[in-house]
């Protein structure tokens, strides 16, 4: 098995597919690198090189029980792409994985970065206050974590219809993509799943976002039930200094799973590396 081990002896999983310039997926939460299968296999036959990993205590990577933080996430991001001595290099982050790719170039910069996508991303905040109104209650992430406590295989199954807008008329969601996000969120450790809540809910990535000085593709569906696009994707295009907004409509948090949206991403992906 592909593994990276970190400065303090994390195994991290990682598939490695194709050749040419790099781009690496960086997953969401709860899920791990297998999310990103159908992005891999397009840019890996497009002629690039496509590299997902599991984050820690996700997957198929060490089940840690601390080290759920964004300065830890982003140096494990760091090790990952020293050691495949990776440059010229596109981040594709998702959800929670767009903060781990904020907090990478805030503490790291990008001397290995050519650009960056934010899908769904929860940059620059979600916790809802005076000064993001638009965010999310604690009072959510309160009930996400009891949700995990009590009865983490009901609640994941319960998540999941609200992650891809199953509940919505119309929705192409199938029972695959759902059954798939169950066995991803069953994979990962207990105790990161409640911490990682912590970790995306309270985190602040002003700072970090000022510091980009790339390219970067901005989406997100205008029917996020998990991350709302005005407390998060809209302003995060704002503060980027050489950003691009592409709002799908009517679309949900799991846009590069659900079919429809997955494949517009793809096209769009493909249309950005190439540019």
């Amino acid at each position: 098995m592909p593994i990276c081990t970190t400065r303090d002896g994390v195994d991290i999983f990682y598939k490695d597919w194709g050749k040419g310039r790099p781009v690496v997926f960086i997953h969401g939460w709860p899920l791990n690198g297998d999310a990103w299968q159908d992005q891999l296999k397009a840019v890996a036959d497009a002629g690039f090189r496509g590299i997902a990993h599991d984050r820690r205590g996700h997957g198929r990577s060490t089940p840690v029980y601390d080290g759920y933080d964004f300065d830890t996430f982003a140096d494990d991001l760091d090790d990952l792409l020293t050691q495949l001595d990776l440059r010229d290099v596109t981040l594709v982050a998702h959800s929670m994985g767009g903060g781990e790719l904020a907090r990478y170039i805030g503490r790291h910069g990008t001397d290995r970065v050519r650009s960056a996508v934010l899908l769904s991303a929860i940059t620059p905040l979600m916790l809802q206050g005076p000064g993001n109104p638009e965010g999310v209650p604690q009072s959510v992430f309160d009930g996400i974590k009891d949700g995990i406590l009590a009865e983490r295989s009901q609640f994941w199954k319960d998540t999941a219809v609200g992650f891809f807008g199953a509940n919505r008329d119309g929705n192409k969601v199938t029972q695959g993509n759902q059954d798939a996000f169950w066995a991803m969120a069953m994979a990962q450790t207990i105790e990161g799943g409640v911490d990682c809540v912590d970790a995306f809910a309270a985190t602040d990535f002003h700072e970090d976002l000022k510091k980009f000085d790339i390219p970067t593709l901005v989406v997100h569906g205008d029917d996020d039930q998990i991350v709302p696009i005005d407390a998060t994707g809209r302003k995060a295009a704002e503060l980027l200094r050489n950003a691009t907004l592409k709002v799908y409509e009517g679309s949900s948090h799991g846009i590069a799973l659900v079919p429809g949206d997955k494949e517009r991403f793809n096209k769009d992906l493909l249309e950005f590396l190439r540019s």
